[in-house]
């Protein structure tokens, strides 16, 4: 089941009622602190990575960067069609097409190409989601095998598409038809706990159209002034430290937020492995 960019980004992650100072020094001010020292771990991982074979079958693999639901031009009309979207409530109003096919092929702006599993509009449908909750709800009426561009570890994309026609809206909603290829064993582990220097990222929102700057969803706490991201380049790789700036002092809630955040790059992102520093892996898109 697809997770979408909207619901992560309202997400709260309960871990405890109250805590002293969300921040690991319970005794800092209201003054915002300096950000802090990422860059070592942050190396680490970019020598890890950098020549690895876990790279080379990063390249080769298709690994998007963007949510594979890629909405209608002129959405949403209502605050009750954007509920019906982040509740997964569709209904299914006539018949999908079927087809025999068994794969597709993803295709780069370079040439190269890569043939995936493809996946059949009825199983791309419900991975828009078969919710049956209460309220408002999506009315899908048919579809139709297309095309759209998609960004990727290996940069943009042309991809097949299953192209939703939604009631209401003059434009379909599309539906990569292919599934992420299997993602490489990382040559680095993961930090070993959270702390208030470096948190995990969450997933990456956007790529701009030139590469040159990356979007993603940065974690944060209740008694912070935010997220920050700090990036390190190299010839290979592109490493995002997460972290929270101007932790508080006193009692609060201790909750997980997120926030997108926008890293702007000396040059474009290309095919270099875009990586989180806290865990040594690459930032994935949704799936």
């Amino acid at each position: 089941m697809r997770t979408t960019a909207f619901r992560t980004a309202l997400s709260l992650v309960a871990v405890g009622l109250l805590a002293a100072g969300c921040g690991a020094d319970a005794g800092g001010s209201d003054e915002s602190e300096p950000a802090p020292h990422t860059r070592p771990r942050a190396l680490k991982v970019a020598k890890a990575w950098d020549g690895s074979a876990a790279a080379e079958t990063w390249r080769a693999g298709f690994y998007p960067l963007g949510d594979p639901v890629q909405l209608p031009d002129d959405a949403f009309h209502s605050d009750a069609d954007k509920e019906a979207y982040l509740t997964q409530n569709f209904t299914l109003r006539g018949d999908l097409p079927k087809t025999s096919r068994k794969d597709a092929k993803v295709t780069w702006r370079d040439g190269d190409s890569l043939t995936l599993p493809f996946m059949g509009a009825r199983a791309a449908y419900d991975e828009l989601g078969g919710s049956k909750a209460p309220g408002p709800r999506l009315t899908v009426t048919g579809a139709k095998l297309g095309e759209t561009t998609l960004a990727t570890g290996r940069g943009p994309a042309t991809v097949p598409a299953w192209l939703f026609t939604i009631e209401g809206y003059d434009t379909p909603l599309k539906r990569v038809a292919v599934s992420p290829s299997k993602p490489p064993k990382p040559p680095i582990g993961p930090v070993g706990s959270l702390s208030s220097e470096l948190w995990e990222l969450g997933q990456v929102v956007g790529v701009a159209a030139d590469g040159r700057s990356v979007t993603v969803r940065a974690h944060h706490g209740a008694c912070d002034d935010g997220p920050a991201v700090d990036v390190l380049e190299t010839n290979g790789s592109v490493v995002l430290s997460g972290s929270m700036v101007g932790t508080k002092d006193g009692f609060c809630t201790a909750q997980l937020l997120a926030k997108k955040v926008t890293v702007e790059l000396d040059r474009p992102l290309g095919d270099r492995v875009l990586l989180d520093a806290f865990t040594g892996r690459p930032v994935r898109g949704t799936e």
